[in-house]
């Protein structure tokens, strides 16, 4: 079905950032023709002045433009004006911003001392029991006018001092009110955060920026995009605060928050970027400012034909049709190739970093949860048995000339697919990019059975020139499965994890794609590279490197699961023991739990809602007390956090979720 594009974006073809209006943000403002902001969170305790400056200073050195500080009650409130007045002292003026969760005074107070406040409208004196039952039309009125009336005098210091306002949702925290009216959906995010729009426009208050955040990488996106449209409807043009929340740390951490945040950054959404990792704030900022400069030159790419309508639902999660071939596309998960073409595969061995171990005593193969599907060989063919699910994949010419060709199938391009006569019986894949189809190739690709399009693009748009390139199959009616491929050349490791993450996921979240392939070219700039070790760094070989990569990229877009999740808030004042400490320890027990979601949250605030749909959960409720969850049911209190960990295994245990680690 093709329905009108419901405008969420300049374009999906013209790269363009959308317009919203300019707020003030102290002397750094948001919004309108301003760059794309960076900012963090302290994770200090809020009444201990002299750690949460130090810290915001090396935040602002890291490149942060404003720092939100925790004041979950009227004590931290008051402790902002000391925090303030030493910043100024030592020169920095950075704005500062208030964390506010569940307390009014201490909103109304900070409002009057800091530069902007923020608030959850799932928390903020809305109620939030988690229970279940039937609002009538006239008892949801009398809700709307009870939080009114306790909200709004926030709104009047807000518009007297000239204090900001972030309306801030998360997926995790809706009200009972909105999870009964609308469900645990992004309708119901963005409806809980337009009521409170609404009130400061009662009040002709309109400094106000508005985020949608779920750890969840596909309803963040549908949420952002939907606030988006109903905005256009209403006549608002607030900025927009991107981020993934609970996102957790190290590498995961950030290849999650690209897929989200870089998602939307691709179709010119965002005024401001926080990265929440599971690690000092300061970790935050050189991740935001990386995924925020890709964009500066973009809008000068190569032209793309301009979408009138758009094949695929934008607000909702549908993957796009394809048959199955040699099981790739059809329900099957997306598949993940490993690029060898630099590189010749001599040795079994050489196959360990893409997860295949042999046994020379058993002359066997084990394979990891992440070991990869097909193995891109070029033209350099491996002379030892590989294991029966491994699909090698060479060059058309050189497929052609090999004589044993089971578990081997060609690369064709468009010119010697049109021409040849000869293919696979099994499979065989064509790379195209969208110049390459017109009408003569469709019709030979709709023809010739057992056909996987590889797609590719040298646009500096090139997610843009992708997905059109999906649009125009779907026109056409090509269901062929897909393999998403993208070339990069002089990156460092952490560039290529965030662009591939931003530049697959931004695709995948959207249903587009049954497999990735990644070919990266001079990684790091290695020194020394023999023809059996593409080292980079001085740790692993980038085949190693982006295979991990790719696994985590469809982890992060929830259409792979090869590992456990973890689900993990990124720390701030509130936090009631020590969050990366913790997650590590609960990391190191669990990771081998393949599709097991945790969630490792600081303080009850992060509880339950912020857990979202996670399966088990560990809350901090008291000094060395946690609290242990099934769902968003809670099991055990006040468990003494020495024995936690051991407790929340003996939870997963009882539930048949535990395996012994190999």
């Amino acid at each position: 079905m093709i329905e009108t594009v419901k405008k969420y974006c300049n374009s999906l073809t013209d790269y363009s950032r959308y317009k919203t209006r300019e707020v003030k943000i102290g002397d750094v403002a948001l919004g309108g023709s301003n760059p794309i902001r960076i900012q963090s969170m302290t994770i200090t305790d809020t009444m201990d002045t002299m750690a949460t400056v130090e810290q915001t200073i090396r935040m602002v050195d890291a490149g942060c433009e404003y720092v939100r500080i925790t004041a979950p009650s009227i004590n931290e409130a008051k402790n902002l004006e000391n925090i303030k007045k030493e910043l100024r002292k030592r020169g920095h003026k950075v704005p500062l911003i208030a964390d506010i969760h569940f307390t009014p005074n201490a909103a109304e107070l900070a409002a009057r001392i800091v530069e902007k406040v923020r608030i959850n409208p799932g928390n903020y004196v809305d109620k939030k029991k988690l229970e279940k039952f039937e609002y009538t039309d006239d008892e949801y009125s009398a809700e709307i006018e009870r939080i009114r009336e306790r909200f709004t005098p926030l709104v009047k210091i807000c518009k007297e001092y000239g204090t900001a306002m972030r309306i801030g949702t998360n997926h995790g925290s809706l009200s009972d009110r909105i999870m009964n009216r609308f469900g645990d959906t992004p309708l119901g995010m963005v409806e809980s955060a337009l009521e409170f729009v609404r009130f400061c426009e009662d009040n002709n208050f309109y400094d106000i920026v508005l985020s949608m955040k779920a750890s969840n990488t596909q309803v963040m996106v549908q949420a952002y995009r939907l606030l988006i449209q109903k905005m256009e409807e209403e006549g608002m043009n607030y900025p927009i605060h991107l981020g993934v929340t609970e996102a957790g740390g190290g590498e995961d951490g950030r290849i999650k928050s690209a897929v989200g945040i870089g998602a939307l950054l691709e179709d010119g959404i965002g005024d401001t970027i926080r990265v929440s990792l599971t690690e000092d704030p300061e970790y935050e900022a050189p991740v935001a400012i990386s995924l925020a400069n890709r964009y500066k030159l973009r809008e000068n790419h190569t032209p793309i034909k301009h979408v009138e309508n758009i094949p695929i639902n934008s607000i909702e999660y549908n993957r796009r049709n394809t048959f199955e071939v040699l099981g790739i596309g059809g329900t099957n998960a997306p598949v993940v190739v490993s690029d060898f073409s630099t590189i010749k595969i001599d040795l079994p061995k050489d196959l360990v970093d893409i997860g295949y171990k042999f046994d020379e005593q058993t002359d066997k193969w084990s394979l990891a949860d992440t070991a990869a599907d097909i193995i891109y060989l070029k033209n350099n063919d491996v002379n030892f048995g590989v294991p029966e699910n491994l699909k090698l994949v060479l060059d058309y010419e050189v497929w052609l000339n090999v004589k044993a060709k089971k578990l081997r199938y060609p690369l064709f391009n468009k010119q010697n697919f049109l021409s040849s006569n000869t293919y696979s019986d099994q499979l065989n894949l064509l790379k195209l990019d969208i110049h390459d189809l017109d009408s003569e190739l469709v019709s030979k690709i709709k023809t010739t059975p057992y056909v996987i399009l590889v797609i590719e693009t040298n646009n500096k748009h090139g997610m843009a020139e992708q997905r059109r390139l999906f649009f125009e199959l779907i026109e056409n009616e090509i269901n062929n499965p897909v393999i998403i491929r993208r070339d990069y050349k002089n990156l460092s490791s952490d560039e290529l994890r965030l662009y591939t993450s931003t530049d697959l996921g931004a695709l995948l979240i959207d249903g587009l794609g049954d497999g990735v392939w990644v070919t990266a070219l001079d990684l790091d700039k290695p020194k020394n590279r023999s023809n059996h070790s593409t080292k980079f760094a001085g740790k692993e070989s980038k085949e190693k490197f982006t295979n991990r990569t790719l696994f985590g990229v469809l982890q992060a877009a929830r259409v792979r699961i090869s590992k456990t999740e973890y689900i993990a808030c990124p720390s701030c004042g509130r936090t009631l023991f020590d969050l990366q400490e913790t997650t590590d320890m609960i990391r190191k027990r669990t990771e081998h739990l393949k599709g097991v979601k945790i969630a490792v949250m600081g303080c009850i605030v992060n509880g339950p809602g912020e857990m979202a749909d996670a399966d088990y959960g560990y809350v901090g409720s008291g000094t060395d007390k946690i609290t242990l969850y099934r769902g968003k049911d809670i099991i055990k209190r006040a468990v003494p956090s020495k024995n936690a960990v051991n407790e929340l295994i003996e939870l997963i245990k009882e539930d048949g979720n535990w395996r012994e680690m190999n």
